[in-house]
């Protein structure tokens, strides 16, 4: 899954918790499903040119699509 947006980097690491999961809040991905660093659940990635190197690396463009809510104007300054 590829997310995009503003603050995207930020929020999607709030929800998936810290990297070790023994420090990660009761809430987060990682925090109610993870036990070890090394087998962690899920991969965010630490800022918005890791995510365009990293996307690169498991997608070929093909199977990616634009879209945007129709409510964005209503939500985003």
């Amino acid at each position: 899954m590829v997310w995009e947006g503003m603050g995207v980097v930020k929020s999607a690491r709030k929800l998936i918790g810290a990297t070790n999961p023994l420090e990660a809040e009761p809430g987060t991905i990682r925090g109610d499903l993870s036990m070890q660093t090394g087998r962690n659940v899920v991969h965010g990635s630490s800022s918005p040119e890791d995510g365009e190197r990293e996307t690169g690396l498991w997608f070929d463009g093909e199977g990616l699509v634009e879209w945007s809510p129709t409510l964005l104007p209503w939500l985003q300054e």
